[in-house]
């Protein structure tokens, strides 16, 4: 279990690290039930099964091909001009389909409520667009069509609206749900740590699952452990530091390793040990880990 003394080694770009108490099974189990009797039955709980939880944003670029590089700067600083007139028409509500065959219906957002989401600039923005070369991103045109969205249930196509824009082939797309029918995703409380960062199953071992990690460079891994119930798994990563006082940077490493089950995941939701959130099926390559 990522203890809070390890986060904040992993914030200094040099820092002699020196923890080395690993925790316990005893320890574990009792986080894991704890992790198990917050989220069991929570609102969380609740909407990640049954509501609408987007895993990402809900402004989508998946679709681009060769964006010009001044189209994404200009996207991220918020420069943008209206040079059409919207649709104003009122909307009749989506039905989404869901992976598991069942249906739900939601309100829709009108274009100039769209338009007015994704022409914020980012919370956080790196590289200011030069005085005289951003070019503003000028809107000629928008319809209400699809994307496709994943969330906590699964991959499903959703209702968006697709906007024009001058000089860019791509369309700029915004999902069109209504924010009322939408539940952000879960962050982590304050001092709790990502244990988990991602899943998947193994083919022709239904017992075991592959989970992805971090660790620091003076981390030494043991392996992975997990508490099951009938509803639930909590997964955690069992690691410490080289309790040698050696000086530590600041790189974060991603790699994999195998935890095997009493049964088969079948529907059971995935909870980090760490954070108490679910675990989202999908690991990173073999290329793209460091």
């Amino acid at each position: 279990m990522r203890r809070t003394i390890a986060g904040l080694c992993l914030m200094l770009l040099l820092a002699s690290c020196n923890w080395s108490n690993r925790v316990s099974p005893g320890r574990f189990e009792a986080r894991a039930r704890e992790v198990v009797a917050r989220w069991d039955g929570s609102a969380g709980d609740r909407a990640w099964r049954s509501g609408f939880v987007p895993l990402g944003g809900l402004q989508d670029r998946g679709g681009w091909t060769d964006p010009p590089a001044w189209a994404a700067l200009s996207a991220h600083n918020g420069v943008w001009k209206l040079a059409a007139e919207l649709p104003a028409d009122p909307l009749a509500e989506a039905r989404l389909r869901w992976p598991d065959g069942s249906v739900s219906e939601v309100p829709l957002v009108t274009a100039a409520h769209a338009y007015a989401e994704l022409s914020k600039p980012a919370d956080f923005i790196e590289e200011e667009c030069p005085a005289k070369g951003c070019r503003p991103l000028r809107v000629t045109g928008a319809e209400l069509g699809e994307t496709t969205l994943e969330t906590s249930r699964g991959t499903i196509r959703v209702p968006a609206w697709l906007f024009t824009v001058k000089g860019v082939e791509s369309k700029f797309v915004y999902v069109a749900v209504t924010p009322s029918a939408i539940t952000t995703r879960p962050q982590a409380a304050e001092g709790e740590f990502e244990e988990v960062k991602g899943f998947d199953l193994i083919a022709g071992k239904p017992h075991d699952l592959l989970l992805e990690y971090g660790y620091g460079s003076c981390d030494r891994v043991h392996g992975a452990r997990a508490y099951e119930t009938g509803k639930l798994v909590v997964v955690d990563v069992d690691e410490e530091g080289s309790g040698s006082g050696e000086i530590c940077d600041l790189a974060l490493h991603m790699d994999t390793t195998t935890v095997t089950l009493t049964r088969p995941l079948g529907d059971r939701l995935l909870l980090d040990s760490g954070t108490g959130l679910p675990v989202v099926r999908g690991v990173t390559p073999l290329y793209g880990r460091g």
